[in-house]
């Protein structure tokens, strides 16, 4: 999500929109507590997904405070999460890959270590494929 140059990564965007569909209710220093970020930095995106629709703010008819929010998302918002969903679940999935081929490579690395055979190369976890 980029809002001004504001760019969120899919498992803080997930985490925003999943916290706010279960607890539409959250404080703004509650959510940016649980997203762990800045108050300013929840404030900036609860706006941003405002005013892309997916969420709606409204004023609690039961609150003593007049300015608590409920934060609830729109059908758009829900029909957004579940793309957001979808994209960091496929990363995890590609993440997860290349840590199962990386810990095989360590396996037989110290089976070849064991029976006194050159290493082989490693590959570099952090180049996972983009699914």
């Amino acid at each position: 999500m980029e809002r001004l140059g504001l760019h969120l990564n899919d498992e803080t965007h997930y985490k925003l929109l999943k916290l706010l569909e279960q607890n539409p209710e959250l404080s703004q220093r509650e959510l940016a507590k649980e997203l762990g970020i800045s108050l300013g930095k929840a404030n900036y995106c609860l706006q941003a997904v405002i005013e892309r629709g997916w969420v709606k703010a409204k004023n609690f008819t039961h609150s003593s405070n007049k300015r608590a929010y409920a934060y609830i998302l729109t059908p758009t918002g829900i029909e957004h999460k579940a793309k957001v969903t979808l994209r960091f679940l496929k990363h995890k999935v590609a993440e997860y890959d290349a840590l199962q081929k990386y810990i095989e490579q360590l396996r037989q690395e110290v089976d070849d270590m064991e029976t006194g055979l050159q290493p082989t190369p490693l590959i570099n976890v952090d180049q996972t494929e983009q699914r």
